[in-house]
């Protein structure tokens, strides 16, 4: 007898010294144990602390204990391991109970404790069969113990909570508390607490999203664990399990999805090739799929929430309805040609098939051109963006390539004059249908938002607001020999009298701006545009005095931030700083600055460009919108009213939005319609209304500051007293 319980102990000991130094299944290191591997998600932050989105290959972001509600600890601990607190690792009460609900076929619980089932998510490997089970069971016991020696009972279940997969992306606490309701998990009460803890025994089966029903009796068993263990009084049990399962914030968390996604592509694009520049301290790159890293960004959530109702509103509410009625029962809509419109339309619907993904697919499968062209003609289900919600339908892909082009497109970046700071960035629409970002990607023809470089260069070469130039049109000698006779729209009775710069510029005069540019050159005006900010190149033409370059709208937001930054030319600035997953800064990023003008040439133009909105093309800011505050404003339209512009400055804030089609040949029909006053202007009015009602964000009408040494010149003109909404009508160089 004393032979068979001294080997049986020998046995025991044998085999769980076996399994601790690895020789039945894999043992993690002392170095694993104090640092288990774990995927963290990178997080994208606003300035006011709000999560804009994450990076990931699983959805996680790591809390501490002090940022899990007590409910969810009290609700875990009462419904998985109610001895927790006391054991170390193993619980041989549930073990012994286990064993003899097998034995009797009573089985009235596992005998897991938290300790177990975290050394199972962190370590242990799928096991197959009866024997794999009880080796990977003895595993477990030896990781939780070592789990127990090494970490205290909070480290424990905090780590638990962290990794834990509560499905739809939501791996962690944290993670689960943000999808399922839309709180951080500080802020979960008891019944919220109860429903995540219900899905630890399965959390498919029971998932109150999957199974509501289900759901909802789990839900009542942790809080009926929560009241035997005398967490909860039977009063506070009978009212909470009355209570229905609440979801109406449940929502999935996507890169395609959220506020900013634009920006957040843009950020993760930054990041990569950050990521592969910058060393983690043992010498490999960041991950930032993987490491947790914290990227502080200057994106304030309220002006980027603001910016992309505003978008929404107009074009969705105001400008898309009356783009479709502008071309109802028109041929060739949305398309505008004045010859060879059958072939031109082909070419352009043929480019965009061969960019389609469906297009690029089929040709990697080896599927013949005719073929790949004959199943663009053939109807099938798809699911289509409209401004009133997405719509399935039955459609040839063809036509609804056809059905994309309608939609008139936009772009929006607001910027702090100073430091370069970014509040707000929308680059499209719709990121999940339209991934084509119009803030930093695209380049379009800027129009007459170039005019105020040109208008520059004359400040600083003595110039003045109320200076005159007769209203003439110019006939230009250019350097190949050619004359350039710029259009303009005007009326018959102004023609040849002189008219100020300041109403020049707010009229958007092209025979002025002809007249500028041959006094001073096209080659200062280039060289002056990339000294504000500008990095395109830039021919040394003088069409460039109507805008006819293609820039980035980043570009042209940035040289007009010139203006009220007092001269001082600041590059874009998005991220802040990043941290990882320690919580070390591991970098900051700081404004680049460079002087471009005076600060007085930078306060005349200021004064130039309030005419815009006193009485110019940008006047409908204060007849329409109400506007009564200092505002400095371009409006900007190109050739055949193809592209949109506003930009709009006041003292904090530096705004410029774009709109228009994918392809430059859809627009409206008539410039009354096309014109960026219409079409980007009540954008920038939508959104600065809605800056200024929220007291919190600090901003306040107020005047441009003063430079600081007194000007001696007059800024008083007399077309200030005029009013009425200024007409614009401006023309790329293929109208030169």
């Amino acid at each position: 007898m004393w032979a068979a319980f001294i080997s049986a102990i020998l046995f025991v000991s044998l085999l769980f010294y076996a399994v601790s130094e690895g020789y039945l299944g894999y043992m993690p290191s002392f170095d694993e144990l104090e640092n288990p591997e774990t995927k963290l998600a990178t997080e994208v932050i606003s300035r006011d602390g709000v999560v804009l989105g994450k990076f990931y290959e699983e959805n996680r972001t790591r809390v501490s204990y002090e940022q899990i509600s007590p409910h969810v600890i009290e609700a875990l601990i009462s419904t998985e391991d109610e001895r927790f607190r006391e054991h170390s690792g193993i619980d041989f009460r549930s073990v012994g109970r286990a064993v003899g609900g097998v034995l009797t076929g009573h089985f009235k619980g596992g005998g897991s404790t938290i300790s177990q089932q975290l050394a199972k998510l962190l370590y242990s490997e799928q096991s197959h069969s009866v024997f794999s089970r009880v080796i990977q069971k003895l595993n477990e016991w030896v990781i939780a113990i070592k789990l127990e020696k090494r970490y205290s009972k909070d480290e424990i279940i905090t780590m638990y909570l962290n990794k834990f997969d509560f499905l739809y992306n939501a791996i962690g606490i944290n993670s689960a508390a943000e999808i399922y309701f839309d709180k951080s998990p500080d802020t979960l009460n008891i019944v919220e607490a109860a429903t995540l803890v219900g899905m630890i025994k399965n959390p498919s089966y029971y998932n109150p999203k999957l199974h509501p029903k289900r759901g909802l009796t789990r839900r009542n068993v942790v809080l009926g664990q929560m009241l035997r263990n005398k967490v909860l009084t039977q009063k506070e049990f009978d009212s909470l399990k009355q209570l229905p399962l609440d979801l109406s914030h449940f929502h999935r968390e996507s890169h395609i999805e959220g506020l900013a996604p634009y920006f957040r592509e843009y950020v993760r694009s930054y990041l990569k090739k950050w990521a592969k520049e910058h060393k983690k301290p043992d010498g490999s790159s960041y991950d930032i799929y993987r490491d947790g890293l914290k990227v502080y960004t200057t994106i304030d959530s309220r002006m980027q929430k603001y910016a992309e109702e505003a978008v929404a509103e107009h074009l969705g509410g105001e400008l898309q309805p009356a783009f479709y009625k502008n071309w109802k029962g028109r041929k060739n809509a949305p398309f505008y040609f004045e010859k060879n419109a059958k072939k031109e339309i082909a070419r352009i619907m043929t480019r965009a098939m061969k960019n389609s993904d469906r297009y690029r697919n089929a040709k990697k499968a080896g599927m013949p051109y005719d073929s790949i062209v004959a199943s663009f003609n053939r109807p099938v289900p798809m699911r289509l963006f409209s401004w009133k919600g997405e719509i399935d339908t039955v459609l040839t892909p063809m036509d609804s390539i056809h059905y994309y082009k309608y939609f008139l497109h936009s772009g929006l970046i607001a910027m702090e004059p100073g430091t370069g700071f970014v509040r707000a960035y929308v680059g499209g629409i719709n990121y999940k249908y339209f991934k084509y970002d119009h803030v930093t990607q695209g380049k379009r023809q800027v129009g007459s938002t170039f005019k105020p470089i040109l208008y520059t260069l004359a400040m600083q070469n003595g110039m003045t607001p109320c200076d005159e130039l007769p209203n003439v049109q110019p006939v230009i000698e250019l350097p190949d020999g050619k004359t350039w006779e710029p259009k303009n729209a005007t009326k018959k009775e102004d023609i040849g009298k002189n008219i100020t710069l300041k109403k020049a510029l707010a009229t958007s005069n092209n025979w002025i701006s002809a007249q500028l540019i041959d006094r001073f050159s096209p080659q200062p005006v280039v060289k002056l545009a990339h000294k504000m900010g500008i990095e395109s190149e830039i021919p040394e033409v003088h069409s460039i005095a109507l805008g006819s370059v293609d820039l980035r709208l980043e570009e042209i937001v940035r040289a007009m931030n010139t203006f009220p930054g007092k001269g001082i030319s600041v590059k874009p600035v998005y991220i802040t700083s990043i941290v990882d997953k320690f919580g070390n800064v591991i970098a900051d990023f700081v404004p680049e600055q460079k002087e471009a003008l005076d600060e007085r040439t930078a306060y005349l133009m200021l004064n130039l460009m309030q005419g815009v909105v006193k009485y110019g093309t940008g006047v409908r800011l204060r007849l329409k919108y109400g506007f009564k505050n200092p505002i400095a404003g371009k409006t900007g339209t190109t050739n055949n009213h193809s592209d949109g512009y506003f930009m709009g400055i006041v003292p904090q804030l530096t705004t410029g939005v774009w709109v228009g089609c994918e392809d430059r040949a859809a627009h409206f029909r008539n410039i009354r319609l096309g014109q960026g006053a219409n079409m980007a202007l009540p954008i920038w009015a939508l959104f600065m209304k809605k800056v200024y009602a929220d007291k919190d964000l600090g901003f306040e009408p107020e005047d441009f500051p003063k430079p600081t040494i007194p000007l001696k010149i007059n800024l008083d003109c007399d077309e200030q007293n005029q009013s009425g909404e200024g007409s614009e009508a401006e023309y790329g160089d293929d109208e030169f």
